[in-house]
């Protein structure tokens, strides 16, 4: 029932914003692989900020996890001809299945993208440390490769 929940906030977020900002589109659907392995999306809000969306499978496929966070990207950071934004970010995270029940934590990103210009994608890279709240505490770090196409 939290996933229908969390989708439905992304689709009201996405019809929600009508301009394109960091990529010429706002909405890109992609694939992770790591911790977890899945689905990405992105949802451009600003010309540097964004929602990041992620559903997979974790420890080879015995747990459900999903995460929202909120994006900043630091467009000049690197000097180059092409685009490559560093990001940082904070939103929570959600992991179901085998030993977790409904376990909820805070997850922070740090990243960073390639944008290539005139194409309507990004290639990234990732990584993730996040506090369990829920059931019991814990920390752990994630990391992941991935890429989107904007639609």
């Amino acid at each position: 029932m939290k996933h229908l929940y969390c989708t439905i906030i992304a689709l009201c977020l996405f019809f929600a914003v009508q301009e394109s900002f960091g990529q010429e589109r706002t909405f890109g659907l992609g694939v992770i692989v790591g911790e977890p392995t899945g689905l990405s999306a992105k949802l451009w809000t600003s010309n540097s900020t964004a929602f990041d969306f992620g559903l997979g499978w974790s420890n080879g496929g015995n747990q459900v996890d999903f995460h929202m966070g909120y994006l900043w990207h630091a467009w000049n950071a690197l000097r180059s001809t092409e685009r490559f934004p560093l990001y940082y970010g904070v939103g929570g995270r959600i992991i179901t299945g085998a030993a977790h029940d409904a376990s909820v934590g805070v997850r922070g990103v740090v990243g960073i993208a390639w944008m290539p210009r005139g194409t309507p994608i990004d290639v990234f890279l990732e990584v993730a440390p996040s506090l369990q709240l829920t059931p019991n505490s814990a920390f752990s770090v994630t990391a992941g490769f991935g890429a989107r196409y904007y639609f």
